[in-house]
This record gives C-alpha cells, sequence and structure tokens, in this order.
C-alpha cells in the first residue's frame, strides 16, 4: 500500500481524551506542536486512526482534523522561526 502524509490537529477538552487521543497519534506519526501531529500512513492505518479516534473523541465536544497532504504540496512546506520539517526516514534491510 501507498503511504501518505496527513498532518492531524486537534482541540480536545478533556484531558484523558486529549491524553488518549494524543498517545493514539504518537503512535503513529511524530508531535510538531501539542496538538499537531505529522503522520505518515497507509489507507488502512489512517481508517484505523480515524475508527480508534472516533470512540476516544466526545464528538458534541471536541474537534479533530485530517489534511492529506499530495507529494507536491508536501514538497513546498515551509517553516519559519524553530520550526523544522520532518524528514522521511529511510530503512535498510538485510536479507
Amino acid at each position: 500500500m501507498a503511504l501518505r502524509t496527513v498532518v492531524a490537529a486537534y482541540d480536545v477538552r478533556d484531558d484523558s481524551r486529549r491524553a488518549r487521543l494524543a498517545a493514539l497519534l504518537q503512535s503513529v506519526g511524530d508531535r510538531t506542536q501539542r496538538s499537531v501531529f505529522i503522520l505518515t500512513l497507509d489507507e488502512e492505518q489512517l481508517a484505523h486512526v480515524v475508527l480508534r479516534a472516533n470512540t476516544i473523541l466526545d464528538l458534541e465536544q471536541d474537534s479533530f482534523y485530517l489534511f492529506p497532504q499530495c507529494a507536491v504540496c508536501w514538497d513546498d512546506v515551509r517553516c519559519i522561526g524553530q520550526a523544522e520539517p520532518t524528514s522521511k526516514v529511510l530503512y535498510w534491510c538485510v536479507l
């Protein structure tokens, strides 16, 4: 499956729900701000994140955004100040 980059951002009122959502996102991506994560995942993993988020969030109080990024858009990311773009991690497999 093809991997894609997704920017995830949330506004969750309850500390417990916020911590659980942050842990979920941390397990599949990198935190760039307190409530913003950069995720690199395939469609199945993205569907799992959405499913789990729906069980964590109070849909009457909380907000959760997923912004898919195309390769061209991601190449045009600009960072100012202390911000740094996440880098792709290359893995080697020796068989």
